[in-house]
């Protein structure tokens, strides 16, 4: 495997594999890989040839005094990891290689209907974030297929919303989220939780199936089973941001028996911010 820094030298190897004529798969990610990145990457080593992995912490997508700073930066471990799941090239931009002209003055890409309520209530501005730094890597690593975990499901609405809009001939997968036993979504802020803590976290799935087995009854609205969640996770020692039943398309809000639907949740306990979705 290959770790490439330089916007220059992976431009060189992606048009060589352009003028062969062959298949690329791309997975981006913020690094600090479990095997729920792991599992993102078997799966773009399924679709292509060429399978390009990129970490970068994007300051782009983080607000004022979020964990950018504190993010989990694990280079030497990852590709390890990376080797020896047989990724072809892993590409480390910096910061400068990215945005040339500086975070605060770069053009920034607005991706409407999907980007708003959910997460972006809580994070403004982190959707905008993830959607321009998405579009230079898009456009630097020219992708047939890119790879995207299914845990950040507002993220992959909105990814999959802009290479639509911008009629990018790029496939956008969705890989299934990837648990603990217990059904915690695996995610690198979990390292945050103590161990107490960490005991606790499952209850956010265990709600969202629950409220998932409601809505396939269809006996109540949406907004009262969401109100029953949160109050649920309240009392379990949640800080929850939401829980809301939305279209698994559209992500807008949903009332009764449609679908295709989605519940989605978010939640502090202590320092981490756990996000989780499941199908209705």
């Amino acid at each position: 495997m290959r770790t490439l820094a330089s916007v220059k030298d992976v431009r060189k190897t992606i048009s060589d594999w352009r003028l062969a004529g062959e298949r690329i798969a791309f997975v981006p990610t913020m690094g600090d890989l479990h095997q729920g990145h792991l599992a993102l990457v078997r799966h773009a080593l399924s679709r292509a040839p060429h399978v390009v992995v990129s970490i970068f912490v994007n300051p782009a997508q983080f607000g004022p005094g979020e964990d950018f700073d504190a993010y989990p930066r694990t280079l030497e471990s990852d590709q390890e990891k990376l080797q020896r799941e047989g990724v072809e090239l892993l590409f480390t931009p910096s910061v400068e290689a990215l945005y040339p002209g500086g975070v605060e003055e770069t053009t920034r890409l607005d991706v409407p209907q999907v980007s708003r309520g959910l997460c972006d209530d809580f994070r403004p501005g982190h959707f905008a974030g993830v959607a321009t730094v998405v579009a230079r890597l898009f456009n630097l690593v020219q992708p047939d297929v890119a790879v995207f975990g299914e845990k950040d499901y507002q993220q992959l609405a909105v990814i999959r919303r802009m290479v639509r809009d911008l009629c990018w001939p790029i496939e956008i997968d969705g890989v299934p989220t990837v648990r603990e036993a217990d059904g915690l979504a695996m995610s690198s802020r979990n390292r945050y939780l103590s161990a107490e803590e960490r005991k606790l976290a499952p209850v956010l799935y265990q709600t969202l199936c629950e409220v998932a087995e409601q809505a396939r009854a269809g006996q109540q609205s949406c907004r009262v089973l969401e109100r029953q969640a949160m109050k649920k996770l309240e009392a379990a020692g949640f800080n929850p941001g939401y829980v809301d039943i939305r279209h698994a398309e559209t992500l807008r809000l949903l009332e009764t028996g449609e679908t295709p639907a989605r519940v989605l949740a978010a939640a502090r306990l202590g320092k981490a911010r756990l996000i989780d979705n499941i199908a209705i």
